[in-house]
């Protein structure tokens, strides 16, 4: 049995959904009731106390664990969740961790992040590591304003990075659960090309079929609308990588072809996807 946390989530739902279809048993962990697909256990849980997860863990041979934005933060200690799972019997964790602990390793959230791949390398635990970059679900944000007034507000408009869809680093995810060829493998995830904020809007205009404009937010703006649903520190974290990409941020990986055998998806094929989330009713 596979335990999916997060599996309410843009990359937990479609994950869910590729095991139950690939014939395993899973446990969706949320934190809310919540629908799960067909097929699936559901569980709520919250991580931040692990001791809360061993129901989800009974008979479990696998993890995906996905972090919430409040295990991000100071003073979490989220290893207690990968100890939890060794001590419930998991042979397998992977771990959605973040690019940035390799492009941008001092900042107190990647540093974390790092200490927590380090755990899991340790504890005798099968593993593998997903490091994605920015994900073109974070386009949600958007959402509100472009139903009601037909615009995109969002800082550094010209610059941009190559992000990917969550449903690849789902399909990657259900390809290290699966195949123990990925035992001790960390894989670099992004998008299949370099797409602006600008081009984002443009592309959710070609979705809808109808005129979405783009207003561009200074950097103190952005990060007030993004603290309100993530810790500064890390809305900071997010604010640098967007706004001064480095080298490494701008490379398109080719690890979801080399897991997945597909290419990585184009943002605007997750436009086309996710239109209904940005149309009036």
């Amino acid at each position: 049995m596979i335990v999916v946390t997060g599996a309410t989530g843009n990359i937990g739902r479609p994950l869910t959904q590729a095991l139950t279809e690939a014939g395993r048993q899973v446990t969706a962990v949320s934190r809310h009731t919540a629908t799960v697909p067909n097929g699936a256990r559901h569980v709520v849980a919250d991580l931040a106390e692990p001791a809360g997860l061993k129901p989800a863990l009974d008979g479990a041979d696998a993890l995906f664990l996905l972090l919430s934005g409040d295990l991000h933060a100071i003073g979490a200690n989220p290893a207690d969740i990968i100890a939890e799972a060794a001590s419930a019997g998991v042979r397998r964790v992977v771990l959605l961790s973040t690019l940035g602990v390799v492009t941008r390793p001092f900042g107190t959230t990647r540093v974390a992040m790092r200490a927590l791949e380090d755990t899991l390398r340790e504890s005798g635990l099968e593993w593998s590591i997903l490091r994605p970059g920015g994900f073109a679900s974070n386009a949600l944000w958007w959402a509100d304003s472009v139903r009601g007034q037909q615009v995109v507000h969002a800082p550094f408009g010209d610059i941009g990075v190559p992000i990917i869809d969550p449903a690849d680093i789902a399909a990657v995810a259900a390809a290290c659960l699966l195949d123990d060829q990925h035992n001790g493998g960390v894989y670099e995830l992004t998008g299949p090309e370099v797409i602006t904020p600008r081009q984002q809007t443009e592309a959710i205009a070609a979705a809808l079929g109808s005129p979405v404009t783009f207003h561009e937010l200074t950097r103190d703006e952005a990060k007030a609308a993004m603290a309100r649903s993530m810790p500064a520190e890390l809305a900071d974290d997010t604010l640098d990588i967007i706004g001064s990409p480095t080298p490494a941020e701008l490379h398109i990986s080719q690890d979801v072809q080399r897991v997945t055998g597909h290419a990585p998806r184009t943002f605007a094929d997750w436009a086309v996807r996710n239109a209904a989330a940005f149309r009036r009713g």
